[in-house]
């Protein structure tokens, strides 16, 4: 059977059939006003920084014939109800990150990140020079989907936790929020995974429904107030080396505009990922130091743990390599990603390790 007629049929794809009930855009004065829902609440460091650079680069690049109006989680519709809300016409764009999405199809994950996957340079060399691309479009195009990286977070700590974990075994009934397929390694070490939006992450830890949680970086967590709640964080993670934000807009309103302002919605995503990059590598850094000034305890995983996500990780991946579509972007995601990793190990990585050992002795 064609793979994408399997996916239209299965129930991973079921949502792709709302997809005929498309309504309009909205006309405003002459001009055309898209709503985008979001995953995030409204001010969220970072992630809405990237949803507000996105509609004022579409408004500016189109002189106002293009208004994108964004809207939080739960002020359209609930945050993992984006995707489907685009599918169906509800809304016309959404801006969030597509391993929330797994439950559709799990080749979605790729596209923000996996188990063991790509740092931030190794994914923007997939998706711009490998293919990658190519390839999240043809997902896209199944469910109905026009799909845009559109932000990037770079490595997200591997996470917050209530009290201290020494080995793999501290993971068995614990607690711990983490989307994607992340999470299905953390359920396959013994942990009670929960996935929540990020408007929620403190309220659960503070009421002890969670023992522990992911979220993005030190510059967001902070402004979350995770330090509040949680006294040990762990900055290094198996889970989400360099994870993309995804725009995703409903198929139809895209063929709908003109070439040139498909281009601008094209240059305005990319423009937005390699910002929020910068936005969020300038802001982590000074942002650890003040959680250790203020006392928050920073450890690092040991080897029986990272052993335990790798055995986990590639279980998990494993099993879904039976169906073509996720085979071929894991495959064409894994080749680029050794291409990749061969030339900047022995390059960038051996400069700034070489370099902070010299600097440091001057």
């Amino acid at each position: 059977m064609d793979r994408r007629s399997f996916l239209k049929t299965s129930a991973l794809g079921g949502g792709a059939a709302a997809a005929s009930t498309l309504a309009a855009p909205a006309l405003a004065q002459g001009g055309r006003t898209l709503t985008m829902v979001t995953t995030w609440p409204r001010g969220l460091a970072g992630v809405w920084d990237s949803v507000e650079r996105f509609a004022n680069r579409i408004t500016e690049m189109t002189d106002g014939a293009l208004t994108v109006e964004p809207k939080a989680a739960g002020e359209l519709v609930g945050a993992f109800e984006s995707f489907d809300a685009v599918v169906s016409g509800q809304a016309d764009i959404y801006h969030g990150v597509d391993y929330y999405w797994v439950g559709q199809h799990p080749a979605w994950a790729y596209f923000a990140a996996v188990p063991f996957g790509m740092t931030a340079a190794e994914m923007m060399t997939w998706y711009y020079a490998d293919g990658g691309a190519d390839l999240h479009k043809q997902l896209g195009e199944v469910f109905g989907i026009r799909p845009f990286l559109g932000g990037q977070t770079g490595a997200q700590g591997g996470g917050w936790f209530r009290n201290e974990v020494n080995s793999a075994d501290d993971f068995n009934g614990l607690k711990f929020r983490m989307p994607g397929l992340g999470g299905e390694v953390l359920a396959s070490m013994g942990a009670s995974v929960q996935v929540l939006p990020g408007g929620e992450i403190y309220q659960a830890l503070s009421t002890g429904a969670l023992d522990a949680t992911e979220w993005i970086g030190p510059w967001s967590d902070e402004k979350l107030g995770l330090q509040e709640v949680c006294d040990f964080y762990y900055p290094a993670g198996f889970h989400e080396a360099g994870p993309a934000l995804s725009i995703g807009m409903n198929l139809e309103v895209f063929n709908s505009l003109t070439p040139a302002q498909q281009l601008m919605i094209e240059t305005a995503t990319a423009e937005g990922h390699q910002a929020n990059y910068a936005l969020f590598t300038a802001s982590n850094g000074p942002a650890l130091q003040r959680l250790q000034d203020g006392g928050t305890e920073v450890r690092e995983f040991a080897d029986d743990i990272w052993d335990a996500f790798g055995a986990g990780a590639m279980s998990v991946l494993g099993q879904y390599l039976e169906d073509d579509m996720f085979r071929e972007i894991h495959e064409s995601a894994q080749a680029s990603m050794k291409a990749s990793s061969g030339w900047l190990s022995r390059a960038e990585s051996a400069y700034t390790r070489q370099r902070d050992r010299v600097l440091s002795s001057l």
